[in-house]
């Protein structure tokens, strides 16, 4: 078989993260013209694709115990400082994701350093302009009550330390703030660094903190700690799991043609539909906004005018500080360094032998091109839903315009499908492939190298591709792989928070 991908690729072989600061304005960027579809011949044979029951059958089929089970309890009992050292403040910055694994690391540094720990200010997202709190999207009272034997968590400060706020540290520099942590910092860095500004002044506030926190040469009972936050402590709060909930049920339940998607569906699920039997549904999480075809330098078909467009938008953006720019279109896919469009993550779904009966749940902020560029995934997979299609505006108006609250819905019910995929790498995807691996569920990782060569290889036939692609995602769908050096515990948690069953 290796064999046969060699031949598939040669002749492309021979042919030759990112969080981005602020929005441009819609004129440097036109996105109402979206290319024609790149893959024609593919998307053609795909659309008239057919998909045996048998496998079907084992497309759907959970994954098979692979020895390994949670493991983030202490192997001692857990140990409450009786004396805390002072408090700590870390500020977040990110989205969602990125301020997830911040504040585990938040618990981390408190319990490294025995002292308390207040709930953490998530700072306004300067992309998304949203500024939910903690408290507005986790339940911080199961938060503090999970963590309660490991570490002090306090919602507010006590009165003494009124002045400790974010923007008394904006203003001026301040003693008690913390500025140079490194990047991935070590335990000792902590003790050594913090310790001394808690015992004078009884309060150390971290900022920047994001990636603050060494993967390595952590003591055990830190690294489950981690993972005991991030997959046991943080629960998003009742709306959002409502709301998840709500959409979960209508993926699984679909409505009839006369029936209006809204509160009354929810109801009514529990009787007639559920005797139906369960209606199985895969996650899409399509990360393919503007920021990311800009930042990528990836040709996306749009010809001259898209390549002019997305050049000044990199530059005003990023002002020349984008290395893919320096390859060629050829050199960057070849690498698997160009996000898959809606159309090239349709035609990997159908490789793989999901028909046009799966229901497809999308995940994802505003897609670059719109529903046009939307259109080739729909044409494959008819049956596309999204929040806005599964929900009333009555439903989702708690969380209008709230990019962490949306994110979170997202999360949520990528949690409870059957399937989840990404269409390229990020935090979401990295999130979403630690928990599931944590809990064992079955997550397809595209191979983004051997899909960028698939593409840029216009001879294939619908056979060669999909027999390619099959081969080469074999043990791409959720089989457990172990954390290496440097690797971040939250998307690889084995084996530092599994044990073998």
């Amino acid at each position: 078989m290796t064999t046969v991908i060699v031949l598939l690729l040669l002749p492309v072989l021979f042919a030759s993260l990112f969080t981005p600061l602020s929005h441009a304005s819609p004129s440097i960027l036109s996105e109402k013209n979206a290319p024609k579809p790149r893959h024609s011949k593919l998307l053609k044979s795909a659309i008239q694709r057919q998909t045996s029951h048998e496998k079907q059958a084992e497309l759907w089929m959970p994954l098979v115990d692979q020895g390994w089970k949670p493991c983030v309890e202490s192997d001692t009992l857990p140990s409450f400082p009786e004396n805390s050292q002072g408090y700590i403040q870390v500020f977040l910055d990110g989205g969602l994701n990125q301020q997830r694994m911040g504040i585990c690391d938040a618990v981390a540094v408190a319990k490294i350093l025995n002292a308390t720990l207040v709930i953490p200010y998530l700072e306004v997202n300067s992309v998304w302009q949203d500024s939910s709190t903690f408290l507005d999207i986790f339940d911080v009272d199961h938060f503090i009550n999970v963590l309660k034997d490991e570490v002090s968590i306090v919602k507010e400060l006590p009165d003494e330390f009124f002045w400790s706020t974010r923007e008394y540290y904006a203003t001026a520099i301040r003693a008690n703030r913390i500025k140079t942590t490194p990047i991935h910092a070590s335990a000792n860095w902590y003790i050594k660094n913090i310790i001394p500004g808690l015992t004078s002044y009884g309060i150390a506030a971290i900022a920047p903190f994001s990636h603050r926190l060494a993967f390595d040469n952590m003591p055990k009972d830190i690294q489950r700690l981690r993972c005991k936050v991030n997959f046991q402590a943080l629960v998003f709060v009742p709306r959002i799991r409502e709301l998840g909930d709500a959409l979960i049920n209508r993926l699984r339940y679909p409505p009839g043609d006369d029936e209006v998607v809204g509160t009354k569906h929810f109801k009514d699920v529990s009787n007639a539909k559920r005797k139906q039997g369960t209606g199985n549904f895969v996650v899409l999480h399509l990360r393919f906004d503007k920021d990311m075809a800009a930042h990528s330098a990836c040709d996306f078909g749009g010809g001259k005018a898209e390549k002019l467009a997305l050049a000044k938008y990199r530059q005003v953006i990023w002002q020349g500080r984008v290395l893919n720019s320096q390859f060629t279109d050829e050199e960057l896919r070849s690498q698997g360094r160009c996000p898959l469009t809606p159309e090239e993550i349709g035609l990997l779904l159908a490789a793989l032998g999901f028909d046009n009966t799966t229901r497809l749940y999308l995940a994802s902020h505003k897609v670059y091109g719109g529903e046009v560029r939307i259109s080739t995934l729909r044409s494959l997979f008819p049956l596309l839903e999204n929040k806005k299609s599964l929900s009333s505006s009555e439903e989702r108006a708690s969380i209008k315009g709230k990019a962490s609250l949306l994110a979170a819905v997202d999360y949520y019910v990528g949690m409870h499908s059957d399937i989840f995929i990404s269409a390229s790498p990020g935090n979401m995807h990295n999130a979403m492939v630690g928990h599931r691996t944590y809990q064992n569920l079955k997550t397809i990782r595209p191979n983004m190298a051997l899909l960028g060569q698939l593409f840029l290889n216009k001879s294939l036939t619908w056979p060669e591709f999909q027999e390619t692609v099959v081969e080469g995602h074999k043990n791409r769908h959720g089989q457990i792989r172990l954390r290496k050096s440097e690797q971040s515990i939250y998307t690889y948690p084995t084996p530092d928070c599994m044990c073998n069953a």
